[in-house]
């Protein structure tokens, strides 16, 4: 990477699954990671039990569907640590349903928090967080193969995760010639608790088991599983390394084969 003032991570939706394998591997590799999410006492948990085990990790409650909460975090995250280098937007939601019986407030909160918080973190992180002052930058979009075909009962969800890889194509044209790189990865099916969520609601629709679902999902991987968060969080670490200097307004899946697009 760039010069050690630009080994600070910022990292959404860092509590759990995809996005606290990010940290813990990042951290791991000396970076100096300051992690957010909507349940303080998450992340008062998890800071707490990364510091004990030597990580210099800290953090703080944010709603990224809030312009000022998210201008705070960015502002926090540089008092404490320093100029942003990295941005990982991980905070996201899963939603979706019989499209004809899907609310209003179903639908606009799914696109805010998984679109709009991800345009609103960056927007402060290049206005505010110092990551334009270096010359070097790096900004992970975590996406999903959904956003490249449509999932069936997941017309929100699908919109939304389509719309980042967008913005991350477009934003990465944008900065390419300030040396920052902006790319998205795509998971497919990943083991983590929204994944949970997830069956719970697909065995409702449908009616059957969540073993059901569990089975008719991995039938659907080449690789006959789901990935793992650590899996991502190792593309995300790639994609963060001075090896992908030259790797940007990509959208890279790990997926299992799942999506060969």
């Amino acid at each position: 990477m760039s010069d050690a003032v630009n080994r600070v991570a910022l990292v959404t939706g860092g509590t759990s699954g995809i996005g606290l394998a990010v940290v813990r591997k990042l951290a791991r590799d000396g970076t100096r990671v300051f992690l957010c999410a909507r349940d303080e006492s998450a992340v008062t948990r998890t800071v707490k039990e990364l510091q004990a085990s030597g990580l210099e990790v800290d953090g703080v409650r944010c709603d990224v569907r809030s312009t000022e909460e998210v201008d705070r975090l960015v502002r926090t995250a540089r008092d404490r640590f320093g100029p942003v280098g990295i941005l990982v937007n991980n905070a996201g939601r899963g939603g979706g349903g019989v499209t004809a019986e899907i609310s209003d407030d179903l639908w606009l909160d799914v696109l805010d928090t998984n679109l709009g918080g991800a345009f609103r973190v960056t927007r402060a992180v290049l206005a505010r967080g110092g990551m334009l002052e270096h010359g070097w930058g790096r900004i992970i979009n975590v996406a999903s193969t959904g956003g490249k075909q449509g999932v069936a009962l997941g017309a929100p969800y699908s919109a939304s995760k389509s719309g980042l890889i967008g913005f991350t194509k477009a934003v990465a044209l944008e900065l390419a010639g300030k040396g920052v790189t902006v790319n998205a990865v795509c998971p497919g099916y990943v083991e983590t608790p929204m994944a949970q969520g997830v069956r719970r609601r697909y065995a409702a629709f449908w009616g059957v088991t969540e073993d059901d679902v569990l089975e008719k999902f991995q039938a659907k991987i080449p690789l006959g599983r789901y990935s793992t968060p650590d899996e991502v969080a190792g593309m995300v670490h790639y994609l963060v390394s001075d090896t992908a200097d030259s790797i940007t307004a990509q959208a890279v899946n790990v997926c299992g084969g799942l999506g060969s697009y």
